[in-house]
């Protein structure tokens, strides 16, 4: 890993940190909230400086960052305390740093997108010899479905075949508004699986056809993570190959940054994603455990005790630590092959 692809992968990583808890800052200070500390890393402080209340840290180990919130620890007695604020309130002000994530992928995927163009669920052209001419499919057809589940991108498309192994792939599709479907089965080619189709290119979109695409992609993309979370839950995934923890994130990042700027500015992007959908698992010391709790007060209008809470989180935190030792042991036993 040469120093400039460090320097970049750093770079974009801080990018992703800075912009979650950017979001948590700015409802924070919207709402009134007290910060106490905006810290960019974790362990030793390397270099920092105060304005008013908040000390603004920069930190050794580039791993992650945090908004340290006047009464988030612990409850005050102080209108200016996150403690003090309604749920709803609250509720804004966690939430804030995944929606930013969602957001900077957007803005990732637009740019990327205006630059480059991107790929349709039409087909533009289709492979002689191959599965998807011999079961009827023609260039135009637009699939809008693939094993039943509904088509954002042509990344859809691809997942479900590649998932095909020796069985068929039923693809709804338009032609001319009229709504068909076919089964394919893909063929092995070049030690992958495929059906024979070229998908067709909007080279020179629009920045309005590079935003609905944009969000297309994300779709695409928390759907398919959604489903592979699904898997690893009712233990159909293979942990071994479809498990990646810090090490793998790396590796993937390197080879992004190996490819060029416009690589490592996507895989960003792909990363904020992830990172959104993580922060938003209903698990204790996260976004999403701190918002179940949130949203459990706003409907009962009954306070959970802050001794619960503070025990909830502290386990969780234990966990989340512990899970996160786990993977890294497991990203060196067992890397993931790409």
């Amino acid at each position: 890993m040469s120093v400039v692809n460090i320097i970049l992968v750093v770079l974009a990583f801080s990018l992703l940190i800075i912009v979650h808890e950017l979001g948590h800052f700015v409802l924070a200070k919207i709402n009134g909230v007290k910060v106490l500390e905006f810290s960019l890393g974790m362990g030793p402080k390397i270099w920092g400086f105060k304005i008013k209340e908040t000390e603004y840290n920069l930190k050794a180990f580039p791993i992650g960052g945090y908004v340290n919130m006047y009464g988030q620890d612990a409850p005050v007695d102080d209108p200016d305390s996150f403690s003090s604020k309604s749920p709803w309130r609250r509720i804004t002000i966690v939430s804030a740093g995944v929606i930013m994530n969602f957001l900077l992928a957007i803005i990732i995927f637009v740019t990327v997108s205006m630059n480059f163009g991107f790929s349709e669920n039409k087909l533009g052209d289709i492979q002689d010899n191959m599965p998807a001419k011999e079961a009827g499919l023609q260039k135009g057809d637009e699939i809008v479905r693939a094993n039943g589940h509904k088509v954002f991108t042509s990344m859809d498309i691809s997942v479900e075949i590649n998932n095909s192994v020796n069985k068929p792939v039923k693809l709804d599709y338009l032609r001319n508004g009229v709504e068909y479907s076919v089964d394919v089965t893909p063929k092995k080619k070049d030690n992958a699986y495929m059906i024979g189709i070229i998908f067709a290119n909007n080279t020179n979109p629009t920045f309005l056809d590079a935003t609905k695409h944009s969000f297309k992609e994300s779709a695409t993309l928390i759907t398919q993570t959604y489903r592979v979370l699904k898997n690893l839950f009712t233990g159909k995934a293979d942990v071994t190959k479809e498990v990646g923890g810090p090490v793998t994130i790396v590796k993937m990042s390197n080879q992004a940054a190996q490819a060029g700027v416009w690589n490592l500015l996507y895989f960003t992007g792909y990363i904020s994603i992830q990172l959104a959908i993580m922060n938003l698992l209903p698990f204790p010391a996260l976004d999403g455990g701190w918002l179940i709790i949130l949203l459990i007060e706003a409907i009962t209008r009954k306070k959970v005790p802050d001794k619960v809470v503070q025990g909830i989180n502290s386990i969780g935190f234990i966990a989340l630590m512990a899970l996160m030792v786990l993977v890294t042991i497991k990203d060196i036993l067992y890397p993931i092959k790409f």
